[in-house]
């Protein structure tokens, strides 16, 4: 139920931000057009809770401002991420000619990285908060993955996070910030107190699923401590672990109008986050490429899905890399055809025009893969791929152009643009069913993909979000953190504190 209006006007709330996570170990660099642009009734749409019918529209002017979403990737350039910020900014302080603006719902990520840059949301935010003015509330929704910097947090009032991995309740939490403005507002009662603290520990999302412990049991402790008398919000972020900045790291936040109630109960989270630090595992079976393959070929199991976790577009991997397009071809059994597997979709625009050029039925001598990771290592040289075009498809609305290729046992799909697959719709005409393997280039399975598989394996490859951390190199994260440091680690000072404005 909805709170009730303030005397003599309805709130005005706006509705805006920027959101990408960006791995600052891929090569590929974000730009405009990477991004969906909203603004209007498009970005209005969006959401449920502004519907012109629904239970807020007597309470609330919802204005939109301008919202700017991009599939993980590399880092934004900066020409980019100016645009999108002046934007922002331009658009608050023209709503604001029409009458002060009471909040904001602050739809972002968290982890997004800007070329030259070492804290973009901290940035971002300090533009926002300086053209909204120091009276109105802003209200942020974040992906659990995202990071949170004192600097980034003190700007904001309230502020959320997913409760589940994979993020089934992306859209609840949006809602969520938005409601809770609307009835802090609606109530009068103004800032509420943030207790905030950052955890020496930063792990790959494989490794904190909310299917598994002891990351469900530690957010489904969440619900409980929101539900106290007095306290707002409570929210836990594991962090990004593919960006090498100071921030990255996870990180604790209880909103609260009893400020003692918010302290205790983020320590009391931080410190369970901190002592169960090495409890969390992969979410599934893992191996090098090579063993998973093998034991894919091995099962019964079918369809028998893989991972190629390393270059992941959807966690900020380029997407082009054909190093287990490699080891799929190097195995007999896969190679002679006897065994068979689909494998989608390594990002090559040149690779994907040859075969429309060829036509279907045509066969192709490619060299596959390295579009923009080529001259990075070993793991991003591209393939030389001789098979027959076995589908095309024009103008996919996010994967561009498609063409898929058949070598031996395997098909390998090829996009122009970089796409996920996380559903039987996105495979299109060739269903992942009709293969004995699937190998998709994603981390945790989304759950169409979960249900679909027979059995699976995580695939520890190369990559711009490799799991292996170590292997990455970070230089720039501060240290002491955990796992990239153990042994003498002392119990870290996990006190809480309070942000104010």
């Amino acid at each position: 139920m909805a709170p009730p209006a303030p005397q003599g006007r309805r709130l005005r709330i706006g509705i805006g931000g920027m959101s990408i996570e960006s791995s600052t170990f891929c090569p590929h660099r974000t730009t405009y057009d990477d991004f969906r642009v909203t603004r209007g009734d498009e970005l209005l749409n969006r959401y449920t809770w502004t519907a012109a019918d629904g239970d807020l529209a007597g309470l609330v002017e919802w204005v939109p401002l301008v919202h700017a979403v991009a599939l993980p990737g590399g880092p934004v350039e900066r020409d980019t991420y100016d645009r999108v910020k002046d934007e922002l900014v331009d658009r608050l302080r023209r709503a604001e000619l029409d009458g002060p603006l009471d909040g904001l719902v602050y739809d972002i990520h968290g982890a997004m990285s800007v070329v030259g840059m070492e804290d973009a949301e901290g940035d971002l935010t300090d533009a926002v908060r300086e053209a909204i003015g120091p009276g109105a509330l802003i209200s942020a929704a974040m992906d659990l993955h995202g990071n949170v910097s004192r600097r980034f947090a003190e700007r904001l009032d309230l502020l959320t996070a997913h409760r589940l991995a994979p993020h089934e309740d992306a859209w609840e939490t949006r809602e969520r910030a938005a409601r809770k403005l609307v009835q802090r507002l609606a109530s009068g009662r103004g800032r509420p107190h943030l207790a905030w603290v950052q955890v020496p520990v930063l792990l790959p999302g494989e490794k904190t699923s909310t299917r598994l412990e002891p990351a469900k049991s530690l957010y489904g402790r969440l619900a409980a401590v929101e539900a106290m008398d007095g306290v707002v919000d409570a929210a836990v972020w594991v962090g990004y672990a593919w960006a090498d900045e100071p921030r990255c790291r996870a990180a604790v936040v209880v909103t609260a109008d009893d400020p003692v109630l918010a302290v205790e109960q983020a320590r009391s989270l931080a410190r369970e986050y901190w002592e169960v630090r090495r409890d969390f595992v992969f979410v599934g079976p893992t191996g090098s490429a090579d063993e998973c393959i093998a034991a894919a070929v091995a099962s019964a199991a079918r369809p028998f899905l893989i991972s190629d976790s390393g270059d992941n577009p959807t966690a900020g991997g380029a997407g082009d890399l054909a190093y287990v397009l490699g080891r799929l071809l190097a195995h007999e059994e896969l190679a002679s055809g006897r065994v068979t597997a689909l494998h989608p979709g390594i990002t090559d625009p040149a690779a994907v025009a040859e075969c429309f050029t060829a036509g279907l039925g045509a066969t192709v001598r490619l060299s596959v893969g390295g579009a923009v990771s080529e001259g990075t290592g070993e793991h991003g040289a591209p393939y030389d791929l001789t098979g027959e075009v076995v589908a095309l498809r024009r103008d996919d609305e996010v994967g561009g152009d498609l063409a898929a290729v058949r070598s031996g046992g395997v098909t390998v799909i090829l996009v122009s643009r970089r796409k996920p697959f996380h559903t039987r719709a996105d495979f299109g005409e060739l269903d992942p069913l009709g293969y004995d393997l699937v190998v998709v280039k994603i981390g945790y399975l989304e759950p169409e993909l979960y249900e679909m598989a027979a059995d699976w394996r995580l695939a520890l490859t190369p990559g711009g979000v490799d799991q292996d951390l170590p292997r990455l190199g970070h230089h720039r994260v501060e240290r002491p953190l955990y796992p990239l440091d153990d042994a003498e680690f002392d119990t870290p000072d996990l006190t809480p504190r309070l942000l104010g404005r």
